[in-house]
Formats: C-alpha cells, structure tokens, sequence
C-alpha cells in the first residue's frame, strides 16, 4: 500500500534529508511539496530553512523567510536561528547580524544559537570589534 504524501510525511522526510546531509534532496523535496499544494506548515519551513545551513545556501534561506511572510506564516526563534546560522555558514555576517536584529523587532526571543551564529558571523567577517 502506498503512503499519503502529507504534511507530517514530508515534514520527516525533510528533516531525514537534513540528518542525513542531504540538503539539496531536502530543498528539492520542499518544492516538490509546494508544488503539489500541500500545505507547509511552521515545523516545514524550520525544517527547510535549517537546511539551508548545511549547504551554506543563504539566498534560499532568506527567500523561505520571505515565503513564510507571504504565506502569513509566524516565523519563531527557531526560524531566524536557522536562518542566521545559514548566513553565518555561508560567511554572510551582515545578512546575519541583519537577520538577528530582525529576530528582536519580531518578538522572536534570541536563543544561544543565534546569539552563537551571530558572533561566529561577526568573526568569520573580521567585524569583531
């Protein structure tokens, strides 16, 4: 019997994806999603997002940041720490410190990994100081 490809389905796949350093299948695995108007939730993005910090693919991480607002879907703490941790991956310190500061003109409550991301960003940019 073949399984319903649900919410909860692709939400497991993407996060097996993710554990499995499978980034690019997981991100094509959420388009796929979108795609066939299944419905993605907050823990789809989190999940897609994350992933993005693994291939250090900071253009797409944002572009789901822009998704979920189109989508009026509330981005929390663990989205913008995803999301900074992928800029901060990808070398981007200003898109992440923009991203952080983000996080506290949304009433995300900043966590020890976007606190940790944005140092490391600041770091890897040489804007320590």
């Amino acid at each position: 019997s073949r399984v319903e490809r649900d919410t909860t389905v692709y939400n497991a796949t993407i996060s097996a994806f993710e554990k499995d350093d499978q980034w690019l299948r997981a991100l094509e695995l959420f388009r796929e999603m979108v795609d066939n108007h299944v419905w993605a939730d907050i823990i789809t993005y989190n999940a897609a997002v994350s992933v993005c910090g693994k291939g250090r693919a900071w253009i797409w991480a944002l572009q789901l940041l822009r998704e979920m607002a189109g989508s009026s879907i509330a981005r929390d703490t663990i989205t913008y720490s995803a999301a900074v941790t992928a800029c901060e991956k990808a070398g981007e310190w200003v898109q992440a410190l923009q991203l952080f500061r983000e996080m506290a003109d949304s009433c995300s409550e900043r966590n020890t990994i976007a606190y940790s991301a944005a140092v490391s960003a600041c770091e890897k940019g040489g804007e320590w100081e």
